[in-house]
């Protein structure tokens, strides 16, 4: 680096993204994936040879205009929206995470979440200049309502994100500790339900009970994380003023048209989720076999405590397997790995890749 550049970054580049670690993506080339949660189906030859056809017709030359509507209703009617909701679009979660701090950045504000979590949470509050509180959830991944309750009373959040399933621990909470922290919230609340296409739960029917809650769900778990679709819903009036700060043709044509395409097609991505849910099981008693402590799963993950989270790793990427190894991201996540649910061969592979290592 040369001497003007760095007094470039030294002076111009906020002190605390200086002092940041980028959000950190693993090299999958050439290896069996299951490190990030993604439907490991791919669409039949004869969807994808349609999709492609009706990608190859739109007009790329134009800005992102009526399909975007188009796809907010069809939206709209997957997620069954409750009378009296709305919902708005984003570049996936990220983006409507990121917005939700843009928006809802007021002097002295606070976003509160149970940890470990998604590192989204806290990483948006920090690039917006916004004081992030982690609550830990208890030894077994459960809300600690007593602690939650107590940061609530003393730091007043503008947000409170509730993962429904959470992520990494893959584990739905008591719904009553829910309705109590969503009582006590001075401000926002966001459940996040990115792995609703697996979780025996949903938030939905409760959604128009409460006009501080937002309910946020993505397409990615659906079978489309490569087309980067989230969307938001609740009460109109709130999603309104959270979509003033939504950039302007934040989802592509290419993007909409193929989550359109989608949801035309539901079925074959209910069929997939529920291959993986079976497969999910079938995971989740091999692991027992293998003497290897689990926790419940209601998403296409699942964690496992091994002796040695290092050598598990590394051994299995020598084979050519590569997961999540999450053992240093929280002292509760000591000795864990996330396992991404895959097809049952990859699922054989993976088994078999662990077991080595043991």
């Amino acid at each position: 680096m040369t001497a003007p550049l760095q007094k470039l970054i030294a002076t111009r580049i906020r002190q605390d993204v200086q002092g940041m670690h980028a959000y950190a993506i693993q090299d999958s080339r050439g290896m069996v994936k299951l490190d990030a949660m993604e439907n490991p189906h791919r669409l039949p030859a004869p969807l994808q040879k349609e999709l492609g056809e009706r990608l190859a017709a739109i007009a790329l030359n134009r800005y992102p205009g009526e399909r975007i509507e188009d796809l907010k209703r069809a939206l709209a009617r997957h997620a069954q929206v409750p009378a009296g909701c709305d919902l708005m679009l984003g570049n996936g979660s990220d983006e409507l995470i990121s917005l939700l701090a843009l928006a809802c950045d007021v002097p002295g504000a606070t976003i509160l979440a149970p940890q470990p979590g998604f590192v989204m949470y806290a990483m948006s509050a920090q690039l917006q200049g916004l004081k992030f509180v982690g609550v830990d959830l208890t030894p077994e991944f459960e809300l600690d309502e007593p602690a939650m309750l107590e940061a609530i009373a003393q730091h007043q959040p503008a947000i409170v994100y509730l993962a429904y399933p959470n992520n990494p621990t893959a584990n739905l909470w008591s719904d009553a500790t829910i309705d109590r922290i969503v009582e006590a919230a001075p401000g926002l609340v966001v459940i996040d339900e990115a792995y609703q296409p697996f979780s025996s739960r949903s938030y939905l029917d409760r959604l128009e009970q409460h006009e501080h809650v937002l309910l946020m769900r993505t397409l990615s778990k659906f079978g489309l994380a490569g087309v980067r679709i989230g969307y938001m819903m609740g009460r109109k009036e709130l999603v309104a003023q959270i979509d003033k700060v939504r950039p302007p043709y934040n989802v592509s044509v290419l993007n909409a048209e193929a989550a359109l395409f989608a949801l035309e097609h539901e079925d074959v991505f209910a069929a997939q989720a529920a291959d993986l849910k079976r497969e999910r099981e079938r995971l989740q008693q091999a692991l027992k076999a293998m003497g290897l402590k689990t926790w419940p799963s209601d998403a296409n993950m699942i964690l496992v405590r091994v002796p040695d989270p290092a050598a598990s790793f590394e051994g299995m990427k020598a084979r050519g397997i590569l997961v999540k190894n999450v053992s240093r991201m929280h002292p509760l996540l000591a000795g864990c790995l996330r396992l991404t649910v895959g097809t049952a061969e990859e699922n054989t592979q993976m088994l078999a890749a662990l077991q080595s290592t043991l």
